[in-house]
Order: C-alpha cells, then sequence, then structure tokens
C-alpha cells in the first residue's frame, strides 16, 4: 500500500496548516465603518483582521454589556486544541508510515478520518456554545439595553456558519484557510482508503 500510505501521509501532513492559518472568520460590516471589523480564530488564540479590530469590537460590546473578547490563557481550548491536532498530524503519518511499509490494514485509514471527524464535530459544538455565552450572556446594567419585540432581551450571538443581520451590522461567519486545509486533508485520508483498498485487492 505504498501509494495509499504517501496520500495518507500528505493528507495528515496537510492539518498543520492549522498551526499557520485561521480556522475561523467573522466579519462585521456596519455603515458607520467603511472597512468591516473582522476578527480571526485560531486553534490557539483570537486576532484581529486588522490591527485595532478587537480593541474596536470590545468597545463596542461594551455599550450592549457582552463580554471582552477571551485572551488564549482564559480559554482552555486555545491550549487544548493545538495538542488535540497535533496528536493526530502524528497518528496519522505515523498510520501512513506503517501503511506504505505494510504493516497495517488499509482500514486504519478510514479509522482516522472518523476519529479526526468526531473530533471536528465536538470541536464545532464547543465553539458554538462559546458564541452563544459570548452573545447571550450579557451585563444587566449595560449602557444599551435592545429587546425583542416579544419584549424578551435581545442576543447578540454570531451565526455559527453564514449571514445574519444585527442591529445595523451585517455578521458573516465562514470557515478560513486553515478549516479548507483539514477539510482537503481529511478528504485525502478518504482516497488514501479507496487507493488502499484497491491496493490489498490487487495483492
Amino acid at each position: 500500500m505504498k501509494k495509499a500510505g504517501i496520500i495518507m501521509i500528505i493528507g495528515s501532513l496537510l492539518l498543520m496548516g492549522l498551526f499557520k492559518f485561521p480556522l475561523w472568520n467573522i466579519m462585521l460590516g456596519a455603515p458607520q465603518y467603511p472597512e468591516p471589523l473582522g476578527m480571526d480564530i485560531y486553534i490557539d488564540g483570537i486576532k484581529g483582521v486588522s490591527e485595532f479590530d478587537l480593541q474596536n469590537i470590545d468597545g463596542l460590546n461594551h455599550y450592549i454589556g457582552m463580554k471582552v473578547i477571551p485572551k488564549p490563557e482564559e480559554m482552555w481550548e486555545f491550549s487544548a486544541f493545538p495538542k488535540v491536532i497535533g496528536g493526530m498530524v502524528a497518528l496519522g503519518v505515523l498510520i501512513g508510515i506503517l501503511g506504505f511499509i505494510g504493516k497495517v490494514s488499509y482500514k486504519w485509514f478510514i479509522g482516522w478520518f472518523i476519529l479526526m471527524s468526531i473530533l471536528g464535530v465536538l470541536g464545532m459544538y464547543d465553539f458554538n456554545q462559546w458564541l452563544t455565552a459570548y452573545g447571550g450572556d450579557l451585563d444587566p446594567h449595560a449602557i444599551i439595553k435592545v429587546i425583542n419585540p416579544d419584549g424578551t432581551p435581545m442576543t447578540y450571538k454570531p451565526p455559527l456558519l453564514g449571514y445574519q443581520k444585527m442591529l445595523n451590522f451585517d455578521v458573516t461567519s465562514l470557515p478560513h484557510t486553515g478549516a479548507y486545509m483539514m477539510f482537503v486533508g481529511m478528504t485525502l485520508t478518504i482516497v488514501a482508503f479507496f487507493v488502499g483498498k484497491k491496493e490489498h485487492k490487487k495483492a
């Protein structure tokens, strides 16, 4: 399974892009901001798209009682996620090498994919929970209080994926380069499974 092993190794290594590129991006546009404000979410922290974006977003959020954007040391995820990704890369490369030399079955490739998929779903769930708390846990003493038509307090949870209108802001939340590299890498591990299966039948 030499060809399958090489594809598995390449697919696993593509996850290393998450250490360099953002996983997700949230952009906020409004008439008073000719240049939209944005934050890039990495596996180890959150950075502004432009130099003062996080500062400006926190300033706006203060008026409606939202918490400040957390620093890396304030969320356990930002220390755990790099370890998880690093571990999955190492495991994928090891499986690929063992497949290359014929020490493991091609079924290990799909096993890695299933494990990574489960971790990905758990990560997205955790991210959505953070967005819910970030946009819904508001300071009751905030300067500005906006309520829904039914009288309940309005929440400011950004969308997990896609577009949403929030007051006068257009908010867009989409995967970024790191997520696309991860998607391609995981797809390659599926390819490695089918290539390995084909090579096994020929053998």
